[in-house]
């Protein structure tokens, strides 16, 4: 694998240098200071991989991550001295386009053994994520000048999202599931279904924004995340919106002005008793936790109709549990190309024509806005 070092501190690099040659596969290819240095050079030699520090002189990694993810796209890993303390960094470096963060591995005694191991395997698994999802298409500002945004009947404009019913819709085939009793019909909030990926925290936090803390829906998410960042992610929602933003722990209900937020690297599932539960299986997924678990979950318990969406991501993972709610009657959304820092997941979904209607974050807000409204 090809990966550049962006980094101001010497010991930093040299860590990350002697980290990297113990796996002969990888090959360190440039080295830049600064974000602008980054940004130049990953214009004259792209390679497969940055490992990107977040606070440099001159520019800083998330203005480097967004340019380059603008001009010269390539997979960036965040790679700091402090992931935690610098969450509100991590997660601004991931809204605009970084998969994922961790530690800087440290030399000497005082290092942290484990550091090298988490770097190498963060390595590894988006080295097997980009190996097998991403193609120049799938991102959206380097190519789709060469390709027309396709028009569909699913393309629709605000106005069309704010009446649903306008939209034709597969056939519904119902749940397996014994039939609901009216009591529980009542008591059973609107439900919102939400995944998400790389450049998916900047999205979700413009879709929960403007939504009141008396919103009239219950929310779960599943964002690709490492389980040991969920709860920053959390925290960092939590200040974006008035929503009471939380983990989802086993055995929680959805529930009305709250937005549950899958915290774990198992899958986060719905269970026939409608509770969440975390599951190890599929343990093939390379995405974890899957929103195409999730989302295939809700299609054989949820028995009452709702709306799902799948944002920005790379790969295709909730594009075929996205199809099995639309055909359970959900009002389905896929994020829009244009708005997508990678449009994999939700082109996915459009060529699967699991979409009711391709739409930007703000456009969906709008039209939660107007659903909860009429409740």
């Amino acid at each position: 694998m090809r990966i550049a070092i962006v980094n101001d501190m010497v010991l930093a690099i040299e860590a990350m240098r002697r980290v990297l040659l113990t796996v002969a596969e990888h090959q360190v290819v440039w080295v830049a200071k600064n974000g602008i240095e980054a940004v130049t050079k990953c214009a004259q030699d792209t390679p497969d991989l940055i490992l990107m520090d977040l606070i440099m002189p001159e520019m800083d990694g998330i203005e480097a991550t967004r340019q380059i993810m603008q001009k010269t796209p390539c997979a960036i890993l965040v790679v700091t001295v402090d992931v935690k303390q610098n969450a509100a960094k991590v997660f601004e470096a991931m809204s605009c386009g970084a998969l994922d963060a961790v530690n800087t591995p440290t030399l000497g005694t005082q290092g942290d053994p484990e550091s090298a191991q988490i770097l190498l395997h963060k390595i590894a698994t988006i080295e097997k994520l980009t190996r097998h999802s991403v193609s120049p298409s799938s991102f959206p500002l380097t190519h789709h000048l060469a390709t027309q945004r396709r028009t569909r009947s699913l393309d629709r404009s605000p106005s069309d999202l704010a009446n649903p019913l306008n939209s034709k819709s597969p056939p519904i085939h119902p749940s397996t599931d014994p039939p609901i009793r009216p009591s529980t019909l009542f008591s059973t909030p609107l439900l919102v279904a939400i995944g998400a990926s790389t450049g998916g925290p900047k999205a979700l936090a413009t879709i929960l924004a403007p939504l009141p803390a008396d919103f009239d829906a219950a929310i779960v998410i599943v964002q690709h995340v490492d389980a040991q960042f969920a709860e920053g992610l959390i925290e960092w929602l939590g200040h974006q919106t008035a929503l009471t933003v939380r983990k989802a722990v086993t055995g929680d209900r959805p529930t009305s002005g709250t937005a549950l937020v899958a915290c774990s690297n198992d899958h986060l599932c719905l269970q026939r008793n409608r509770t969440l539960a975390y599951v190890k299986e599929p343990s093939d997924y390379p995405y974890r936790p899957s929103v195409d678990v999730f989302f295939k979950s809700l299609a054989r318990h949820w028995r009452l109709q709702g709306t799902a969406m799948l944002l920005t991501g790379m790969g295709r993972d909730g594009a075929e549990g996205l199809s099995q709610l639309r055909q359970r009657g959900w009002y389905t959304i896929a994020q829009d190309k244009v708005s997508s820092v990678v449009y994999g997941m939700p082109k996915t979904a459009v060529e699967l024509d699991a979409a009711v209607a391709v739409c930007n974050p703000k456009e969906i807000a709008e039209y939660l806005l107007h659903v909860s409204s009429k409740l």
